[in-house]
């Protein structure tokens, strides 16, 4: 073997030494994303199993502050939170673990409770240091808290009506929606065996509070029969509490800014006569819609 030749083999085994190394150094940084990811779960399961623990506790509280109650009024109001507690807990219960933004919600609703908490305690203690003299005071007190109690319900009521104002604000809107039937060559499509393209333009508005970025549209075509054309039954997206299917979807850059866009459908289907609707959904939410028929 000469000279030229050995160098070669010594390269090509150099090469393919980093190159195994290389592969190794990958799967061990896959591993260690694993073993990163389940121990992610493991402290929010851990997280969650802390706060099933802490509601459980605060139910209890209530419980043995309901058996030192005598007071009427002061019993019903306490009943009402005791079941509110044994609601939230058992949705946590339910909840997944992973599902990070209703635990943080939970959690803000487990501090309302223990101030709750603490208000019966107060007003417990102080009734069972009051005599004759002082019920009328206490029934004053008891007034107070209820004008109290329902000024923070008229609040919290206000507060998620003005969430819910902010999330519709949010949303996006499909405006001059258009919808054409159109032939394998792109032209208008005037019979219904000649319909192999649906073209569907549209403009969304411009809209500050939207948040920008990457997003996707779905487009669902529903059929005169109440059948939704679509190509898989893979093809599905979520929208409220069901997947759905969808007949096109495309991904968009939304800057905030009115855009214009084209989405489109390859029909595949045999047409029958009759009115289809058009639906546009952004964000799990129809931003807009259109309508056609074919008639021939």
């Amino acid at each position: 073997m000469d000279k030229k030749s050995k160098i070669i083999i010594i390269v090509a085994v150099v090469a393919l030494a980093v190159a195994v190394g290389a592969v190794f150094f990958l799967m061990e940084k896959l591993k260690q994303k694993d073993v990163e990811m389940e121990e992610m779960v493991e402290q929010m399961e851990y997280e969650k199993e802390e706060l099933e623990n802490e509601y459980a506790d605060v139910a209890i509280e209530m419980e043995g502050i309901s058996n030192r109650v005598t007071n009427d009024s002061l019993l019903n109001e306490l009943n009402k939170q005791q079941l509110r507690v044994q609601s939230l807990l058992e949705e946590l219960r339910t909840v997944k673990a992973t599902n990070a933004r209703r635990i943080s919600e939970l959690k803000k609703e487990l501090a309302t409770v223990r101030g709750v908490l603490q208000y019966y305690v107060a007003q417990v203690d102080s009734l069972q240091r009051v005599n004759g003299e002082l019920v009328a005071e206490n029934e004053a007190l008891g007034q107070r808290y209820q004008e109290a109690a329902g000024n923070v319900v008229t609040l919290t009521e206000e507060k998620t009506a003005l969430q819910e104002k902010v999330n519709i604000a949010s949303q996006l809107e499909a405006r001059n929606v258009v919808v054409e039937p159109q032939t394998k060559r792109g032209g208008k499509a005037r019979y219904i065996n000649k319909v192999s393209i649906i073209k569907v333009s549209y403009a969304i508005a411009k809209n500050n509070t939207a948040k920008a970025g990457n997003k996707v549209v779905y487009m669902r075509i529903t059929a005169p029969d109440g059948s939704v054309l679509h190509k898989s039954g893979s093809d599905r997206f979520q929208f409220e509490d069901q997947q759905i299917y969808f007949s096109s979807r495309k991904n968009f850059e939304y800057a905030g800014q009115e855009m214009n866009d084209v989405i489109y459908y390859t029909v595949t289907e045999t047409l029958t006569k009759g009115k289809y609707e058009i639906e546009l959904f952004v964000d799990g939410h129809i931003i807009g819609g259109g309508a056609f028929e074919l008639n021939k």
